[in-house]
Formats: structure tokens, sequence, C-alpha cells
């Protein structure tokens, strides 16, 4: 079935007051009208004042003043297309990605704020369905597609986004039976330096898929993360080439089905945290040392980089970035909000 789709354990301290500073610590998100009902899958921060959203109904949005106008900028006559993923350069510069069976599959790109959109690329094979996208600096880029004859597609640029070629596929491990990838927050993709990893679920097993040469062969590891039709790892991040973490669960039992895995040695290996958020994640990014997560149930951050977690927001998210200390999410009914501490 295609898809939709540390703090560590409060120490009980003999202290008055003690739970109520701890609490006052904890993350808030201040939400920021956006003008719009879209559910905002594709997320990017460039900067404290510049950030780039994506969703369905064709929506881009853009502000420039830290959220306090969101500018609607999204390709004329593609309000059917759902752009799951985005990629910001800055405030001009930014890259789009649509899902979708064949055609619906397009990458558009801007070099004007949005004024204008060029289309870059757009799937000509009926058997692919591209799901995210990730760049490696201002140029290098990919771009990847659910398994085509038994095998993840991978589209790679060197140009910013202005082409696309499709990577042999000979450096690719075989999918797994009913193996994919979730287009859930725009995050089963993600690079560090010249390190890019995969995010997969729908198999027997949840996987993480590796490549350290930019994306021409790749390495498979299992990870502990529950795998089945609608559950699997929905976003994989690193702090550094060494140190990741994996999250997803079932989104069909939102509530009840998170589940976590973290690796040091680069994605050759995953085991589970002692602790893991109550439900299922789509999102996550890191701050520092700590680890934000997002999903339709809360958000819960992690001090101590994956192993314990709080939930501090009940609110529905899906995707979550951060760059330069500046952390936002977004997700259904338009729904973008600021990291106030």
């Amino acid at each position: 079935m295609r898809k939709l789709l540390l703090l560590t354990a409060l120490i009980p301290l003999l202290l008055p007051g003690a739970a109520t500073a701890a609490e006052d610590c904890a993350p808030v998100w201040r939400d920021t009208p956006s003008g719009v009902d879209a559910q905002l899958r594709g997320l990017d921060v460039v900067s404290g004042r510049v950030v780039w959203a994506s969703g369905s109904k064709g929506t881009v949005l853009r502000t420039t003043d830290a959220g306090k106008t969101w500018q609607k900028v999204g390709p004329p006559g593609t309000e059917a297309l759902e752009f799951r993923d985005i990629e910001a350069f800055d405030a001009d510069r930014a890259v789009i990605l649509s899902i979708g069976e064949g055609g619906n599959s397009r990458i558009y790109r801007t070099e004007d704020g949005g004024k204008n959109w060029r289309l870059s690329f757009q799937n000509p094979d009926p058997k692919a369905f591209y799901d995210c996208v990730s760049f490696f600096d201002n140029r290098r880029g990919l771009a990847l597609s659910d398994p085509v004859d038994g095998k993840f597609r991978v589209l790679s640029t060197e140009d910013g986004g202005r082409t696309w070629t499709v990577n042999p596929g000979d450096g690719m491990p075989d999918a797994l039976p009913g193996e994919f990838a979730f287009a859930a927050s725009g995050q089963c993709l993600t690079t560090t330096g010249r390190d890019v990893w995969i995010a997969t679920g729908g198999g027997a097993k949840a996987r993480v898929l590796h490549s350290g040469d930019g994306g021409r062969h790749w390495r498979a590891a299992e990870t502990p993360i529950p795998s089945g039709e609608a559950a699997g790892v929905f976003s994989v991040v690193f702090r550094d080439p060494g140190h990741g973490v994996a999250i997803g669960g079932d989104y069909k039992v939102p509530a009840t089905s998170g589940a976590t895995a973290l690796s040091s040695d680069g994605g050759r290996t995953w085991h589970t945290p002692p602790q893991s958020p109550a439900g299922y994640r789509s999102g996550l990014a890191w701050r520092g040392n700590t680890v934000l997560a997002v999903g339709p149930t809360g958000s819960d951050h992690s001090p101590d980089g994956g192993r314990h977690w709080q939930q501090f927001d009940t609110g529905s998210f899906d995707s979550v970035s951060c760059a330069h200390g500046a952390c936002w999410a977004s997700g259904a009914k338009g729904r973008i909000g600021v990291l106030d501490r």
C-alpha cells in the first residue's frame, strides 16, 4: 500500500519546586499565522529570519521576517500537487519536490524567492515514486524514489537542482519485498558532508541505507524499529557522520506506536535507547546535542542525544527543522511554529 503518505527521565529531587523548574526549562512552540490550511510536510530553516515550507494544494510559503508574515509563492498551476519536501539555500533560492505516480513526481527550482519557478525534473517512469530530496551543499544533491525493479532509485544533481540524472543502480542493495520510503516529512533522505542515509519501512525490517561516497554505493543496516504496511523509519538525522537518530512508528496507530533507534558508528549498527516518545513521530532535528521529534500526537525533546525523551507539546506537526539555533515545525491545517526556548 502506498503511503499517504534529555531530558533524562526526571530524577525526583528532594528540593521544593524542582519539578516546576524543570517544566519551566521545557521548549515551547509559538505558532505563527501562515494564512493557509494546507498540510505542510516540507520545511527548511535557512536562518532565524528565513524559513521555507511546502505542502498540499501546491503550497509553498516563505518568510523573511521570522514568521511575522508568510508569502504564498508556489508555482502557478500546481494546485493538484503535493510538495512534500523543500530544500532552501537562502532567501531567494530553493528546490521543491512533489510526490506521486509517474509525472506527478516533479522537482522545481526558484532563484528569485518564488516569483518564478522552473520545472527541472518530471518523472517519466510510471514505476517510480519520488519521496524526498536532500543537498550536500548548494550544488550537489540527491532525490529518492521508492524501489524500481527491486532497488531504490536515486537522482543526482551537480548544479543546484537545475538538472538531474538517474544514478546507476549497481551500487544499491536489493530492496526487501514491500519496502519503500515514507514521504511524511521530507526526512527519509538526509546528508552530512559526503555521507547520506535513506530511511525505509514497509518490508519485513525497517532499515537505514548509508552511502559514504555521495550516493554511488550503499550498504543497508537493519534497525530495531518495527516495520509493516504503515510502519518503519520515517525520519533519520545525523548530528555528524557518526551519531544519528532514526524515528518512526505506525501512522495508523499514532498514539501508541512510537519507536526510536540510535547509531554511533555512522549507521552501520542501530540500537534501541532506554526511552522513546510515546507516539508515532515523523520528523526529527538536531539542535546542538538536543534532538527534537514531532508527530501528529505531539512534540518531544531529548537533551541527551536521543536516549531519553520528554513531551512538551500535544499539538500536531509533521516536520521540524533547525539552523543556526533557530527551530521551526510545520504540519496540518497550515500550522507553523517557532521554538521560543
